[in-house]
């Protein structure tokens, strides 16, 4: 099981799960983000799956703006 590149699936995962990964303070994805990635790309994202630095730069980068 690997992780698919974060440019694939970021901008669609919802509020929420944006939310859930860029407050954590695991480089872990929690359940409910592991299962909206399945459902966006068909991977299969184990619980052991890491978001990289890169990965989590590129979140911090792309995240939504508060209006």
């Amino acid at each position: 099981m690997t992780l698919p590149p974060i440019d694939e699936w970021w901008s669609e995962l919802s509020p929420d799960a944006q939310h859930s990964v860029l407050d954590s303070d695991s480089a872990l994805l929690d359940e409910t983000v592991r299962e909206e990635i399945r459902q966006i790309t068909g991977a299969v994202v184990g619980m052991v799956e890491q978001l990289s630095a890169t990965d989590r730069k590129y979140a911090r980068a792309h995240a939504p703006t508060e209006d």
